[in-house]
């Protein structure tokens, strides 16, 4: 097997003698750190090495699954790491039409592993109060909630779980940068305090999603050092409290809108929270390990925030375990490159997810394809290669070549055959799929340049991938239910 192709080192990391006594006397993690695990990935590693080659070797102790794939939960049975599995929006509207599919899916995706794997949250959608959804979600958020939490009722196991519901920070809105300012969005507000009255009854937490580099991408005034922790000349002030970075103001623009709406003691989960490495400007591996590295050292001192001082979120789930080249791009190019390790398992940076000072493991024994990439044939005619393009980078993932991204620079026609290279790969190194008009070139010579990799694909199978097929099918499953069984 071949191995894996290093990913290129933070380029603005500090050197080495530094970052080696940065890694000694790192603190160790707090207690409740974990790890984002998703599934859109055209070639993800087997569920089982995931989790015995990536989590368990690098200590993880907590993941948050996506959404409930089978051969994860398979693999994480019998291991002690603490789960939250994920209710994909598309299933919210006939969860919440029906108690029987709501059955059915707790049925299915909790009961059936109850006994090995250890639940800790059903976490009931992926941001339905997304700014960018609207109202296609939100009527039916509270009635999904609630009809699974009564589901574990029945099947007698909601002592050992809690039902939340991730909500992005643009749920609560922000006009200046100051915390004290913040409230739930107009359009959410009255879904909002319903679905507060519901996690209060049942004592769950609030999970919210926050997103920094967007953050940092609209307000153009504040410094890039707000948002990776680092010593800040002039923090912000409000009143009598002070922010140095943007994870606390955060929090308290969070708890700010809590109490506004009359539940100011209310718990919180972070549910996502990390830094992209390509895709867009400032999208990078340096970053990202500062952002990620001020992120744990800042939880494990345990220092709370202005408003809750000695309070630090019940959980954190940093954002995200490996890339996933299938993600949507709606809210950036960048949402396919958040893993701390590549798609095929290679640590990109240091960060302390439970391991301490050493570095991450990666995945081992990983099953690559023939070293064979698809690139541009320059001896052939190119007047047709825009729309060969195109038709690549419609069907595959071109975000690498976005401006600030690591192949932004290759230029033509490099960027024409990394376009081409992906979807080949995409397509298992199909013959057919490295025509392009007859453009394209099979070729054993690694074409990558700098930072800009041509990856190769995995090797990779129905059974050990979840794809969103498989959403589909149990939307399919669950509408049944609903008219055959109502």
């Amino acid at each position: 097997m071949r191995p894996s192709r290093q990913h290129p080192m933070p380029s603005q990391a500090p050197a080495l003698p530094l970052l080696l006594l940065l890694l000694a006397v790192a603190p160790p993690p707090a207690a409740a750190v974990g790890v984002n695990w998703g599934f859109a990935s055209s070639h993800p590693l087997p569920a089982e090495q995931v989790v015995h080659g990536l989590l368990l070797p690098n200590s993880v102790t907590r993941v948050r699954l996506s959404a409930a794939s089978p051969d994860a939960l398979s693999a994480l049975a019998g291991t002690g790491v603490a789960v939250t599995v994920g209710v994909p929006n598309e299933l919210l509207r006939p969860l919440a039409a029906s108690r029987k599919a709501a059955a059915a899916w707790v049925h299915d995706n909790v009961t059936r592993y109850a006994s090995a794997v250890l639940f800790e949250y059903i976490a009931v959608g992926d941001d339905p109060f997304l700014l960018n959804h609207g109202q296609q979600f939100q009527p039916f958020v509270v009635h999904a909630a609630a009809n699974i939490q009564q589901a574990l009722d029945d099947a007698k196991l909601s002592k050992k779980m809690k039902v939340v519901v991730p909500c992005s920070s643009d749920a609560y809105q922000n006009t200046s940068t100051l915390p004290s300012k913040a409230y739930f969005r107009p359009d959410v507000n009255k879904t909002m305090v319903e679905l507060l009255q519901f996690l209060a009854n049942h004592s769950s937490p609030f999970m919210v999603e926050l997103n920094p580099i967007l953050s940092f991408q609209q307000k153009k005034n504040i410094s890039l050092e707000y948002y990776t922790f680092q010593l800040m000349s002039h923090p912000i002030i409000d009143g009598h409290n002070k922010y140095e970075n943007y994870f606390d103001a955060s929090i308290d623009a969070l708890i700010t809108a809590l109490t506004k709406a009359g539940f100011s003691d209310m718990g919180i989960v972070v549910g996502r929270a990390g830094w992209p490495t390509d895709g867009a400007a400032n999208a990078t591996p340096a970053i990202a390990q500062s952002f990620m590295t001020g992120l744990v050292n800042h939880l494990a001192r345990k220092s709370g925030t202005p408003l809750r001082p000695k309070f630090v979120p019940t959980e954190t789930y940093l954002y995200s375990l490996s890339d996933e080249d299938q993600c949507s791009i709606a809210r950036g190019t960048y949402e396919r490159h958040y893993g701390i390790f590549t798609f095929d398992g290679q640590a990109k940076y240091y960060v302390n997810l439970g391991q301490g000072a050493k570095a991450l493991k990666n995945a081992p024994d990983v099953d690559y394809l023939p070293s064979k990439w698809c690139v541009v044939d320059n001896n052939k005619d190119m007047s047709s290669i825009s729309s060969s393009f195109s038709a690549a980078c419609s069907n595959a993932d071109c975000t690498a070549l976005s401006p600030g991204g690591s192949c932004a620079g290759v230029g033509w026609p490099g960027n024409v055959s990394y376009a081409f290279n992906n979807y080949y790969q995409q397509h298992d190194q199909s013959e057919e799929s490295c025509t392009f008009n007859g453009l394209g070139l099979i070729t054993t010579v690694d074409p990558s340049v700098d930072n800009c990799l041509f990856a190769l694909a995995i090797r990779t199978s129905a059974a050990s991938s979840f794809h969103p097929s498989l959403t589909t099918l149990w939307i399919l499953v669950l509408w049944f239910c609903i008219y055959s069984l109502a």
